[in-house]
Order: C-alpha cells, then sequence, then structure tokens
C-alpha cells in the first residue's frame, strides 16, 4: 500500500523537516515570534496548494473544500497581529498529476496529524492565540486522516505511481525544510 511505502520511504526528510520545526518552536519568545513561524508555513503552503489545485479536486478528495488550508494560517497570523508581507521565498517541487498532488498533499495533512502537539508546546509558552490551523479537525482529524490515506492509497495502481507520489513527498518535505534553513534562530544564552 502506497500508504505503507510512502511513510517509510520519507521517513528521513520527514525527521528533518521536524527537526527545523522544532527548533524554531523551541525559540518561540513572543506572539510576534510565533507569527513569524506561521509566516513560514503560509508563504510555503500557499505556494504548494496553488501548484496541486489543478490535482486535487473533489472528482479526487471529495472533502478537500473542508479541509484545512493555507487561510487558516493567515487567519491565525492575523489574530496574533501579524501581516503576511514580504513572505519568505518558497520553491515546491514540480506537480504534473494526481500522483505528485497527492506525495504534496501527504506531506500537508500529516502537518495537521501533528498540529496538537506543537499546540502543547505553543500553549507551555503561554501561546494560546492563533492555533486554529494546528488544532487540525478537532475530534474529526482521525477520520479525515484515514479519508486521505483511503484516497492515497486510491490512486496507487502499480509501483510506477507509488514512486511518482515518493518522489514528490520527499520533495514537498525537502522544499518545506529550505523555507526554515533560511531562518536565522536567535542565539540563547
Amino acid at each position: 500500500m502506497l500508504s505503507t511505502t510512502i511513510k517509510e520511504a520519507t521517513k528521513d526528510a520527514h525527521l528533518q523537516l521536524e527537526k527545523k520545526v522544532v527548533q524554531h518552536l523551541k525559540a518561540i519568545r513572543s506572539k510576534q515570534d510565533y507569527a513569524d513561524l506561521l509566516r513560514r508555513f503560509y508563504a510555503y503552503f500557499n505556494h504548494l496548494e496553488s501548484a496541486i489545485a489543478p490535482f486535487i479536486t473533489v472528482d479526487v478528495l471529495p472533502d478537500y473544500p473542508q479541509r484545512r488550508n493555507s487561510s487558516y494560517i493567515k487567519t491565525d497570523i492575523v489574530d496574533l497581529r501579524g501581516n503576511i508581507d514580504n513572505l519568505p521565498n518558497t520553491t515546491v517541487p514540480v506537480i504534473s498529476n494526481v500522483q505528485q498532488a497527492l506525495g504534496a498533499l501527504y506531506v500537508m495533512e500529516g502537518s495537521i496529524m501533528g498540529g496538537s502537539i506543537i499546540v502543547q508546546m505553543l500553549a507551555k509558552g503561554g501561546i494560546t492565540e492563533g492555533v486554529s490551523f494546528f488544532s487540525g479537525y478537532g475530534p474529526s482529524t482521525g477520520q479525515m486522516w484515514a479519508t486521505f490515506i483511503g484516497v492515497l492509497n486510491g490512486y496507487a495502481a502499480n509501483d510506477e505511481q507509488e514512486a511518482i507520489a515518493v518522489k514528490t513527498a520527499n520533495e514537498t518535505f525537502e522544499h518545506f525544510a529550505a523555507v526554515f534553513a533560511e531562518a536565522e534562530l536567535p542565539v540563547n544564552g
């Protein structure tokens, strides 16, 4: 199944991105710091959503319009009194078919699955505003993930299609990590 293959094949890229995001989360000392982190998420997700839009339709993923997207991140930024001016530059993988789009969406949906951990980390630092995106789908989060995984598995009819989705998922993690690599972290101590 593609869902099993993609999870294993992207493990290293996923861990590299996660490490960078966690470093930035640990450096958050204010709502402005958090808004700056969200600006990176927004810039990347908005760019990636544009790339996958022609391929992820309601015919492919019927509940796609109800899923979290960059508009939630934008709302969170505004709630924190931030703005989306002068966003960081981003690059995204080439997306030219459904398998590539689903590979990219695997990364995006996965970030929502881990969002509850981010919300907890932020709350420990006193930040409870601007968390609508990372709050995921509430009690429906598991079901939304299962629905997505069902669609993902349904669009990989052979090894070649699986390889396409896996390659794009890895590239999506790598491009997303690059957004954080450019950000300088404050020096503590």
